[in-house]
């Protein structure tokens, strides 16, 4: 399936080069005063351009923040495929020792990254090696960081109710996978695809604008989901994404480590040539 890769750099460049434009007739130092609430917070690339300038100054910079396999960086973008995931910086990255935790909540977190525009204080060291693997020939010992760009997510969840004669809940499933284990169950919950995982879950988290969406809650892994009725339900651009909430039969395997990585309990495998073993729920959002 073909992906697309998307670069998150152009409202932050739109500013660079304004902010460039003026520095150059006036003769001043490349910086962005003002421009995102912060006077003298500088950019990636003033660290970039001028690095022994700063080095082991106390600097404010506005930048991509890029969390990912416990690296924690911040670049001039960020390049994604377009379900968000597999999320690279563009240019040469600055190592981030300290970044605050709380700050991340705010950021885009489609499931094996974090990433997101921010703003972050503290002293700035140049000449390496600094970091995983000694990769990183500069860094920032953080003090502060906010958000330049503040994510709100919504989500939809299913009830932890019973389904009726014959259908079991996930919740019961994911409480005692070994009473379930061989049995052909007809159950409940939003099914979740994005090429690396395929599961049903307790609900799904996605941005303001549907993009970037998550599973959450209770889940297990899936397998078999007929790709005829994939399409009615809310599919990603250029078919990066499956999400909805549905209604599924299928063999139940408990009591074992199923699916991507082995962290799942459980497994439900469908026919995924008998569009009867799954019918959705919900009209596409």
């Amino acid at each position: 399936m073909m992906k697309h890769r998307i670069q998150r750099i152009a409202w932050l460049m739109a500013l660079f080069a304004a902010s460039a434009a003026l520095a150059a007739c006036a003769g001043a130092p490349l910086s962005l005063p003002g421009l995102f609430g912060a006077s003298g917070s500088l950019y990636v690339p003033d660290l970039l351009d001028r690095p022994q300038e700063f080095n082991g100054k106390d600097i404010t910079v506005s930048g991509a923040y890029l969390e990912r396999d416990g690296r924690q960086v911040l670049a001039l973008g960020v390049s994604t495929l377009d379900n968000d995931l597999d999320a690279q910086p563009l240019g040469e990255p600055i190592w981030l020792e300290g970044f605050p935790r709380e700050v991340t909540t705010e950021l885009h977190q489609p499931g094996d990254a974090i990433f997101g525009f921010v703003r972050v204080k503290g002293r700035f060291e140049t000449g390496g090696p600094f970091g995983a693997e000694n990769a990183y020939r500069h860094r920032i010992i953080v003090a502060s960081a906010e958000p330049i760009e503040r994510v709100r997510r919504q989500e939809y969840r299913i009830e932890n109710r019973p389904l009726g004669e014959g259908k079991v809940s996930l919740f019961d499933l994911v409480a005692d996978p070994a009473r379930y284990n061989g049995q052909t169950v007809t159950t409940q919950g939003y099914y979740f695809w994005n090429s690396l995982i395929y599961v049903l879950a307790e609900g799904i988290s996605t941005e303001e604008d549907g993009s970037s969406p998550q599973p959450i809650g209770n889940m297990i892994w899936m397998e078999g989901f007929p790709p005829s009725v994939s399409g009615e339900l809310n599919v990603g651009p250029n078919n990066s994404f499956v999400w909805g909430r549905v209604e599924v039969t299928g063999l139940f395997q408990g009591g074992g480590a199923f699916g991507r990585n082995g962290v799942y309990p459980a497994q439900l495998l469908l026919d995924p040539d008998n569009p009867a073993s799954a019918r959705p729920l919900d009209p596409k959002r």
